[in-house]
């Protein structure tokens, strides 16, 4: 069902080509918005080369942590498996941008903000490739739009239905890119930079921590899922950190000595000088 069509021996999967949609779309939307707040655009395309390949090897990294139980019997599978985790994806892909924009000079902050809108689109179109993979599925509902599964994990079965939580997700992400392409316009003279990726980060991880209650048998720690886990820290992480800086920038705003600007002249001394003959 992955496959699109194939060019000999070679099988092309719907995963991988929404990949690839995903990764062109949030390139052209980050050069929009580079160009929009007057950063060169070109950078987009080169820091690329780096982020993406650091992406993906955070999310397989990602994925086989979550999976060690089945890669720890088939270590075979670790490197030419399938299976992506978007938290390592992100996590990978900020340490590329960051490594790129210390290495051009640029503000990583501002660059981060640039970006965050296109990566959670990418992460809507991406989201898809789960549908064709029949994976990223809920527990069963009677929902009118639960989705069928082949052969889906035991003790469940191919006569039920599934929340789409890819779908979910993927309307969720949509949403959120809009929201960030809103808040980046409106508040563009409130925000620090760095928030808009700050709110992506939180925004995703709030959304990942109420699907996750859904999914069957997810990676857990302590009884608890881990995305919810790495959620609730990204979120109050992001949170302090950004109540930190503007603490900071209000500190640094307080101790700046008050500008002569404006002010009013001193009105001429009508005291008459005494002249020494």
């Amino acid at each position: 069902m992955g496959i699109a069509f194939s060019i000999g021996p070679i099988d092309i999967r719907w995963y991988g080509i929404l990949l690839v949609i995903g990764i062109i779309a949030a390139m052209l939307l980050a050069r929009l918005e580079a160009k929009r707040r007057g950063e060169n655009p070109d950078h987009i395309f080169t820091a690329m080369l780096i982020a993406v390949p650091l992406g993906f090897i955070g999310a397989r990294a990602y994925h086989v942590i979550d999976q060690w139980s089945f890669y720890s019997q088939n270590p075979s599978e670790i490197i030419g498996g399938a299976g992506l985790g978007i938290f390592g994806a992100v996590i990978g892909g900020a340490i590329g941008m960051v490594i790129y924009t210390r290495w051009k000079k640029l503000s990583t902050p501002r660059w981060f903000d640039i970006c965050a809108p296109g990566i959670i689109l990418a992460q809507a179109i991406g989201r898809w490739g789960n549908y064709f993979n029949q994976e990223v599925y809920g527990k069963p509902t009677d929902l009118p739009w639960g989705i069928h599964i082949d052969n889906p994990v035991t003790p469940y079965t191919p006569d039920q239905s599934f929340h789409p939580l890819f779908f979910y997700e993927s309307m969720l992400n949509l949403i959120g890119c809009i929201m960030l392409l809103i808040i980046g316009r409106k508040l563009k003279n409130r925000l620090l930079d760095g928030e808009i990726f700050m709110i992506y980060i939180c925004y995703y991880s709030f959304i990942r921590f109420c699907l996750e209650w859904l999914r069957i048998d997810p990676w857990t720690i302590a009884g608890f899922p881990t995305a919810c886990w790495v959620s609730l820290i990204v979120i109050i992480a992001s949170t302090l950190i950004m109540i930190y800086r503007r603490r900071r920038r209000r500190l640094l705003d307080a101790d700046q000595p008050p500008s002569d600007e404006g002010a009013s002249p001193e009105p001429p001394s009508n005291d008459k000088k005494e002249t020494v003959p």
